[in-house]
């Protein structure tokens, strides 16, 4: 029998987000949290400490990284059982967003354990929002692959998603991605380039890849620290019919002569007429 069908109060598993750069962005939420729970998860303790430290907050720790979390995701639910409050720390930013955090909370789901968010930076979203890159869609896809042909295919699979597309990259594999990047799409593809957000050196740079490159190269520093590489997506081709066309198409076409259909479906999404209808007979006729 459960501590729940006991009655008895269960913990709760708050995944905390922490500065990224800026000690000034922590919440008041997640300070109040780190200091009442029993207990903080933290991928690096010593890390943690120091933030701790910082704001007087005296809470244990234990480490919990990506060598021992799945061993010790059941000592954690066997904490919250017992009736503890656990806070859920990784080095920077949110939890399990390319950190440690997953197996954890995927066996306090699994097994009904209370997890909650205590929201607040991460480098993705930061990066995302001063990028100058379409939000309405986009995809954060982690860290680049370490081989160079997985590097090109990600980079290309990336862009024919047709969203924008924020990875991470490690300062010393940047320069070598940039090369890949080159290759699998081109020296003048657009890309956005986001360092060390909301630290003293912060830095963004929007251009071409060969421009990003040479901004890096004349500046060996600036490829040090925490990068965010942000990628356009492919642009949808101005003859390509949306799908909502193609259903309304289906639909009229039964009743009325194609061309027809096909003039009253340009006029409501805004395409041209013959480019439709041409469309439509060189996919049959294909």
């Amino acid at each position: 029998m459960t501590n729940a069908e006991n009655g008895n109060k269960i913990g709760t598993l708050f995944i905390v987000a922490t500065p990224i750069g800026n000690l000034a962005d922590i919440s008041e939420r997640a300070l109040q949290t780190l200091a009442n729970v029993d207990l903080i998860a933290a991928e690096d303790t010593r890390h943690t400490g120091k933030l701790l430290s910082h704001f007087g907050i005296k809470t244990r720790t234990f480490a919990l990284h990506d060598h021992n979390e799945k061993q010790k995701a059941q000592q954690l639910l066997d904490w919250l059982n017992e009736g503890k409050d656990i806070a859920l720390v990784s080095d920077a930013g949110t939890p399990l967003i390319s950190d440690p955090g997953y197996a954890v909370v995927n066996l306090c789901r699994h097994e009904g354990a209370t997890v909650t968010p205590v929201p607040g930076a991460c480098a993705a979203i930061s990066a995302l929002c001063c990028s100058g890159l379409p939000t309405d869609r986009f995809q954060f896809i982690g860290f680049t692959p370490a081989k160079s042909q997985a590097r090109q295919q990600f980079f290309i699979d990336a862009y024919d998603s047709g969203i924008t597309s924020i990875m991470y990259e490690s300062t010393h594999r940047i320069m070598a991605s940039l090369e890949d990047l080159s290759a699998a799409l081109g020296a003048e593809q657009h890309v956005v380039f986001a360092k060390e957000l909301t630290k003293t050196y912060e830095t963004f740079f929007s251009g071409t890849v060969s421009e990003l490159f040479a901004f890096l190269t004349s500046e060996p520093e600036r490829q040090r620290g925490e990068l965010v590489l942000m990628l356009p997506g492919k642009p949808a081709q101005q003859d390509e019919i949306p799908d909502e066309a193609k259903r309304m198409l289906t639909l009229l076409e039964p009743e009325m002569p194609l061309k027809k259909a096909c003039g009253i479906v340009a006029d409501y999404f805004g395409l041209k007429k013959n480019a439709l209808y041409k469309s439509v007979i060189d996919s049959r006729e294909g």
